[in-house]
């Protein structure tokens, strides 16, 4: 402040006034003046002791161990991503062999976390870097909640508190951002897990970039990053861009337009994986086995009301602590309507995505509006309401903290004047308020999830001395069917005694997943087409073996085979027998003709796997994608095959399959694997067209006489264009975002 002439006195204004004797000025806690805030020491030390126990508590989940759940499948697709790469190829054009009897599951399932899990693995052990990835982001996931709210502008005291409690949550329906959704005895989903680092940055910068383009480009790359880690948290992430224009309405327009602006840049963005999903979307199957259920419909707004009220939407099994600050910070949001937007958007996400998670069970038709219904798991929208609740949770402590704080107050030890003229001053802050109150929410939430963890931890380290034991019996017999390599190995399903069937707690079938060995039995986990068929085989129907490639079979103490068969090895608990007859090969005759689509494999599958018609050698030619659903009968019987295999070299790790067969007539020389168009065949040398038969399976018409059959697989092709346009997209979005920012004032 410059001084006036001498002898002219300084004119005092409010600012000058407050320059020579500053006031602190009182501040909403909700809103930062734009000021770096810091979390205090206090703040820094709660949030350390909950990181730590975090680990601690988590520990278990890095030792190696066969899973029981679906983290089976994602370690399995870390082995094979590292095995695409090491030759040198790229996992989302490789066929995958283990599971359904293979499918190009890179391309209809998310495969980047894989991949990029893969490419560690060139350095690591591939099965180490799945278990420490599994570990450190479980583990460190809380710091995301942190980093993010401070991207949405919430203030310190929020963000602790959301960070704090984050945690803590459990379920009932256990698809949320809770640990039981991803440990050893919890659903196992990886790669959920994985997008659950980006949709929280995705979320924010969303947030911020409706409101100034210039954080464009790191909306869109974070949206991108979010679709291609987990397809479905992804749709949550694209969700966000239509919901935020209108929580603001005085800048409507503009928002709108941003929205599309960040819309449109998505869209390019994620092309190298929508691209390939939805040119090939008639290829993958809907899991018919769990549609008309709950965990694809949605419970339905009278379950999930009463979760959410009765407080198991957060707090299972437990005082409801943590569902009482989610209220909280709703009623903090509505409280503060006109003068802080992000309880209102934090708010409307919460609602909306709630009302998603009721699914078709509750809107019925009307579900069709949102886009790609008939793929999405309703339940799955419950990420969005954990996130969502947990940064209310952390909001509403805050506001409480900011309410309370100024009551309790404190008057000076020895005052110079009257006491009566000294104005109180408050005894806590805010924040420390705000991170007591937090602390609270942890007490009663902790141990819960304590006894979950515990209980974890026990049943990791007994699994992993069952499978001490029991490998001496186990290895041999898997050692001698890998090195075969002639035929798939079926030992149970889920549905009859193979859930039983154990080593330790881990079901057999799921444990030859473990080992790469290629079965039949851990049912329903890919987009294969043949994975509802699967999960329809008859064991006491010999065809159904030579339909699916099974030859040999796993049994337990005491258990004759289904099937006429040969035994080969007994060691310990485990027998092993085969089928001579049967291998990935088989000749048939497609007399038959019969119309299907993706939703009705499964119920045409029952039928025609309970029939006769394989065992007379003869099968169903398919009209792919009808809607009629006619079928014409074979009208010829064979009681023996009209052609058999010669020699056979069958390499589906790599997409190949040769054999050499001798046909008596003209007849299809069929694979055991999967349809897909982008199956090739050979006769002779010379391409032929493959035909699919049923239920969802690779063939070509062979000529009477020997001949050398070749299959081979090519995945799609244009994924390194996508890639460029995709790269193309991002480097648009940070010219746009740039030229924003140089127009800011």
């Amino acid at each position: 402040m410059s001084l006036p002439p001498d002898g002219v006195a300084p004119k005092l204004t409010n600012q000058t006034v407050d320059a020579l004797h500053p006031i602190e000025q009182p501040q909403d806690p909700q809103i930062s003046n734009g000021a770096p805030e810091r979390i205090g020491r206090a703040g820094f030390g709660a949030l350390g002791i909950v990181l730590i126990w975090n680990l601690w508590q988590l520990r278990a989940t890095a030792s190696q161990v066969a899973y029981l759940n679906d983290s089976a499948m994602h370690q399995q697709m870390v082995r094979f991503a590292n095995q695409a790469l090491l030759n040198f190829h790229l996992p989302m054009t490789q066929w995958y062999p283990y599971l359904n009897l293979g499918s190009p599951h890179f391309e209809h399932y998310q495969g980047l976390p894989a991949t990029i899990a893969g490419g560690l693995g060139l350095i690591f052990q591939p099965n180490f870097v799945f278990r420490w990835s599994l570990y450190l982001l479980l583990g460190f996931w809380p710091l995301v909640i942190l980093w993010s709210g401070k991207i949405w502008g919430l203030s310190k005291n929020a963000r602790l508190a959301a960070t704090l409690v984050s945690p803590f949550l459990i379920s009932v329906p256990l698809v949320g951002y809770e640990q039981k959704a991803y440990i050893w005895i919890g659903f196992g989903v990886w790669a959920q897990l994985c997008a659950s680092w980006a949709l929280p940055f995705a979320w924010a910068w969303t947030w911020r970039a409706i409101a100034e383009r210039r954080y464009a480009f790191r909306a869109v790359l974070l949206i991108s990053l979010t679709v291609a880690l987990h397809f479905e948290t992804g749709y949550m992430a694209m969700a966000a861009i239509v919901i935020f224009p209108f929580i603001i309405l005085s800048s409507f327009r503009q928002r709108l337009i941003n929205a599309a602006v960040i819309l449109g840049g998505a869209f390019v963005a994620t092309s190298w994986v929508t691209v390939p999903l939805l040119v090939n979307r008639q290829w993958a199957a809907i899991n018919s086995a769990i549609a008309p259920t709950g965990l694809v419909r949605g419970y339905g707004a009278r379950q999930n009301l009463h979760w959410l009220f009765s407080g198991q939407l957060f707090d299972a099994g437990r005082p409801p602590v943590i569902t009482i600050a989610v209220a909280l910070g709703a009623i903090a949001a509505v409280v503060r309507w006109r003068k802080d937007p992000i309880g209102r958007a934090l708010l409307a996400l919460f609602v909306l995505f709630f009302l998603i998670s009721w699914g078709p069970t509750t809107w019925g038709a009307f579900i069709n509006l949102v886009p790609g219904h008939a793929d999405i798991y309703f339940r799955r929208f419950q990420m969005s309401v954990s996130l969502a609740g947990i940064l209310l949770a952390g909001y509403g402590i805050a506001w409480v903290g900011g309410l309370i704080a100024p009551r309790i107050r404190r008057r000076p030890a020895a005052p110079l004047i009257s006491p009566d003229d000294v104005p109180s001053t408050p005894r806590f802050s805010a924040g420390r308020v705000a991170l007591v109150l937090s602390l609270v929410v942890v007490g009663f939430a902790f141990p819960k999830m304590w006894g979950y963890d515990k209980l974890n931890a026990r049943d990791i380290a007994n699994q992993r001395q069952f499978e001490t034991n029991m490998r001496p019996y186990i290895d041999p017999i898997i050692n001698l069917v890998r090195d075969a390599h002639n035929g798939r190995v079926y030992a149970g399903l889920p549905t009859n005694w193979g859930a039983r069937f154990t080593v330790g707690y881990v079901p057999v079938f799921e444990y030859l997943t473990a080992r790469d060995i290629d079965q039949v039995g851990f049912t329903l986990r890919t987009a294969s087409l043949m994975s509802q068929p699967e999960a329809e085989f008859n064991q006491f129907n010999p065809a159904d073996y030579r339909l699916f490639g099974i030859r040999y079979l796993i049994l337990p103490n005491g258990m004759k085979p289904p099937v006429p068969a040969t035994k080969v090895l007994d060691s310990g608990p485990y027998h092993l027998y085969a089928l001579q007859d049967s291998s990935y090969f088989s000749v048939v005759v497609p007399s038959g003709l019969i119309s299907e689509n993706k939703g009705t494999l499964a119920l045409q599958a029952r039928e025609i796997l309970n029939s006769s018609y394989f065992s007379r050698h003869v099968d169903f030619a398919v009209n792919w994608g009808a809607t009629d659903l006619s079928v014409t009968p074979p009208n010829q019987s064979f009681t023996v095959a009209p052609g058999r295999v010669l020699s056979e070299d069958v390499n589906l790790l790599h997409g190949t399959a040769t054999g050499t067969f001798t046909l008596d007539q003209p007849a299809n020389v069929m694979l055991s694997a999967s349809f897909d168009p982008g199956w090739h065949v050979s006769v002779d040398g010379q391409e032929v067209t493959p035909q699919m038969l049923a239920p969802a399976l690779v063939s070509a018409p062979v000529p009477s006489g020997v001949h050398k059959v070749t299959f081979w697989y090519q995945g799609f092709q244009w994924y390194l264009e996508l890639a460029i346009l995709s790269l193309l997209g991002l480097l648009g979005m940070a010219r746009i975002s740039r030229r924003a920012k140089r127009a800011s004032p």
